[in-house]
Parts: structure tokens; sequence; C-alpha cells
């Protein structure tokens, strides 16, 4: 009876130690800067964003009488994006943070999801009950951008809050343009992701830890 007892004590001292460990390595994560995200990728999104805006300039005649193509390429070419930023994140996470790389990728994670749920629900209900009100989700997504950014700004340098805030003033001027039409324009969606993703580029590039180094 008293080595069962000693074995269940051994049990749940063993488990309360691997909490800790947890715990620790997740306070020890949240306080360290991130370098999982890299700007070759994020460059690379920018110009995914130019190419998108470009093509559908080409091939879409009416992207106003024709939102959900529109809205389609659009979410195609976030996949691809999330895609490639996933991908190299994995790899540098790997490389910069060793041990910590799969806490810090969750953190990095759980910062940008609340913001990318939104913009998700966002669609599905306006796709649903506001349909003439599709014309908004460019600058509320560019705006979701921004406030995702701002939450991940203590994994992240400083500067980064540059990026955020052009994702904010961007998507509010998006909304402000296509205030009077209610048109949907490539270009208000493209250029400001190409324009923002591209100095996210330039900020980790400059960073510890950018391609530089």
């Amino acid at each position: 009876m008293r080595d069962l007892d000693r074995t269940d004590l051994g049990k749940a001292d063993l488990e309360k130690v691997l909490a800790d460990i947890v715990a620790i390595r997740s306070q020890v994560a949240a306080g360290t800067a991130f370098q999982g995200y890299g700007p070759s990728a994020l460059a690379l999104t920018g110009g995914l964003a130019l190419a998108t805006a470009g093509l559908q300039a080409i091939f879409l005649d009416d992207p106003t009488g024709r939102p959900f193509t529109f809205l389609a390429g659009w979410i195609a070419t976030a996949f691809v994006s999330v895609g490639v930023i996933g991908a190299e994140m994995l790899a540098r996470s790997r490389r910069h943070h060793s041990g910590l790389a799969d806490a810090m990728i969750l953190n990095a994670v759980e910062a940008f999801l609340p913001a990318g749920a939104a913009g998700a629900l966002l669609l599905l209900v306006l796709a649903r009950l506001a349909p003439d009100s599709l014309w908004l989700l460019p600058g509320l997504w560019q705006m979701l951008v921004g406030l995702g950014l701002f939450s991940s700004l203590r994994a992240l340098p400083r500067p980064v809050a540059l990026a955020a805030g052009w994702y904010l003033v961007a998507g509010l001027g998006a909304i402000a343009a296509a205030s009077e039409g209610h048109a949907l324009s490539p270009w208000i969606m493209g250029l400001p992701f190409a324009l923002g993703q591209g100095l996210l580029a330039l900020i980790l590039h400059r960073a510890p830890g950018g391609d530089h180094a």
C-alpha cells in the first residue's frame, strides 16, 4: 500500500515538475524577441499582392459586379501568403530559437489569431447578411492586419509599429476612397498590402537576426 502511495506521489511530483517546465518555457518565450518572420517571405507576399491586383485589373472587368470572384482571388492569395510565411517561420524558428521554437511560434499565432478570425467572420457575415457592404472588406482587412501587428509588438522590433500604423491608416483610406461609389478595386486592395509587406520586410531585414545577419 505504501509503495502504491509513493508511486502516486511520484507521478504527481513528476506532473507538477513538467507543468512548471512548460510554464517557465512559455514565460521565457513570451519575453524573447521573435525572429521567425523572414524578410524574404514578407517581401514575396507583397509581390503576390501586386500580382493579384494586376491580374484582376486585366481579367476582371467589373469587380464590383462580381464581388465573390474578386474576394476569392484575394482569399487564395492570403492562403498562399500564410503558407509562405508559415514555412519560413518554421525554418527560422528552429534555427534562431531551437528548443523554444514551438512556444515562440504558438505565441506568434495566438497574437494574430483574433484578427484573422475577425476577418473571416466579417466576410461570412457581410456575404450572408449585407452583400451590398462587401466594398468595406478591403479596408477592414487592412485595419485588422494592423491590429494583429500591434498585438505582436511585444515580441517584434519596435519599428514594426510603423507598419502596423500604415495598415490602420491605409485601411481607413481604402474605406474613404471606395465610399463614394461603393466600388471594389484591385489596387485599393493590392497596393496597401504590397507597401505594408515591403515595409515589414525592410524593418525586419535591418533588425538583429534579419537576412543581413
